[in-house]
């Protein structure tokens, strides 16, 4: 592979999954440490993304406020938000993750709307306060600078204290075989007791997302009750996953 030709596929990396490890790139890509850590500094010496220790960050979901425009995909997140919206429902206890999708769902829902929702994600969370009529709940701990959520033993410790109706989950990867993957160790935990404190667990992922594997196991598909895409239901990509029994919208 060209040096441009792998730089381009990092960078699309970087924007699919919000953060790419150097590990990873070097088995997916077949060379060296070495080569990824100049290929990741001469992006990020670029503007293209932002280097960190291991990896890299995409520079929209680096920031505590989201630029609509700067969203990957965003037309894509905004077609599952309003299918996600239309689950809930007046009185309902909601638990979100982080992520540009379920940011997009909290900008998008309906001012009249009356639930209680609780999130660990900075971004997420300052997008709730702005509606008139929700109670929000933060589950605070260390934040992740990485991906802007609280993690840590005390916000698992609360989370777990929630019964919530429903569980909305940004996802970086799924697929039939491996079910949910992430890449940080830290935000994996979160999403489990999250996924454990819920009565109903919906999975958003845009098309791009469905068939890939990170490195670290979220939980299988039995896990999930319902996943959303902007596919239509009987899309062919998502058979295998109508055939695991995840309800599909």
């Amino acid at each position: 592979m060209l040096k441009k030709e792998r730089q381009a596929y990092i960078l699309h990396q970087v924007n699919l999954h919000n953060k790419v490890l150097s590990s990873s790139l070097c088995t997916e890509i077949n060379v060296s440490e070495d080569t990824i850590r100049r290929d990741l500094q001469e992006l990020a010496e670029e503007g293209k993304v932002i280097k960190v220790h291991g990896g890299a960050l995409s520079h929209s979901f680096n920031e505590v406020y989201y630029p609509m425009n700067g969203v990957y995909s965003l037309t894509e997140k905004k077609t599952i938000a309003q299918k996600a919206i239309s689950l809930i429902e007046n009185g309902m206890f909601v638990l979100t993750s982080g992520g540009t999708t379920i940011l997009e769902m909290a900008r998008s829902l309906p001012p009249q709307l009356k639930a209680t929702f609780v999130s660990g994600s900075i971004p997420v969370i300052l997008e709730y306060m702005h509606h008139p009529n929700i109670d929000v709940i933060m589950v605070g701990d260390k934040i992740s600078k990485n991906s802007k959520i609280t993690v840590g033993p005390d916000a698992i410790s609360r989370i777990k204290q929630v019964k919530a109706d429903i569980c909305f989950l940004g996802t970086n990867a799924i697929d039939a075989e491996h079910g949910i993957t992430d890449n940080d160790w830290e935000v994996v935990q979160v999403k489990r007791a999250m996924i454990e404190s819920s009565k109903k667990v919906v999975c958003l992922a845009i098309a791009e997302k469905i068939n890939t594997v990170q490195p670290i196991s979220v939980c299988g598909l039995d896990k999930i009750d319902l996943l959303i895409t902007e596919l239509q239901p009987d899309d062919a990509v998502l058979e295998p996953y109508a055939r695991a029994g995840v309800k599909l919208a």
